[in-house]
């Protein structure tokens, strides 16, 4: 959160009593939205954990999420270099625009967050049957062979680099790119 010294530093005269607010996923680093507030939400904000911004159409607070339930939870505030914009890093509960995605930016601003997708889906399957998943099978057989699994598939992706093959490098690439997440 942000210190007193950073709170009394804040340029509220610059920004007219209306801070530009960057709110960003805390985990995936995904930009959810941009709002503003004056220091009435912020306060609000930092008091209930949840982010509240001062709606210039409404000329009102309001938190986000108050009548939907998708509420940004606050991991912590920063401001710039200028103390006229702050960062809020949350944690989203469901969707974050008011049409349903969970960024109000167009989803090709964040195809880079595969990864973290990815990492989400084997942390699902992890926790699955072993009879019936392989990867909460790979997971119960110990980092050993997870280790091996990585060797294997780094040499199956070097043998298909020699020979030009992209589409077995691509597979074997995607097998290596799982084996180490």
């Amino acid at each position: 959160m942000l210190t007193e010294q950073q709170r009394r530093e804040l340029d509220w005269e610059k920004t007219d009593g209306l801070m530009p607010v960057i709110v960003q996923h805390a985990v995936s680093g995904e930009v959810l939205m941009l709002g503003y507030m004056n220091p009435e939400a912020l306060d609000k904000t930092i008091e209930s954990g949840k982010v509240t911004f001062f709606s210039r159409t409404k000329q009102r607070l309001w938190t986000k999420g108050e009548t939907s339930g998708n509420f940004l939870n606050v991991v912590s505030i920063a401001p710039d270099c200028d103390n006229d914009t702050l960062l809020v890093l949350v944690n989203p509960i469901g969707p974050t625009c008011h049409k349903g995605t969970s960024s109000c930016f167009s989803d090709t601003a964040h195809q880079w967050l595969f990864l973290y997708q990815l990492e989400q889906l084997l942390a699902e399957r992890k926790s699955a049957d072993p009879e019936t998943s392989y990867t909460a099978k790979l997971y119960a057989s110990g980092t050993k062979r997870i280790a091996q699994k990585v060797g294997e598939e780094g040499v199956e992706t070097a043998l298909a680099a020699t020979v030009h093959d992209r589409f077995e490098l691509t597979n074997e690439a995607s097998d290596l790119m799982y084996h180490l997440l």
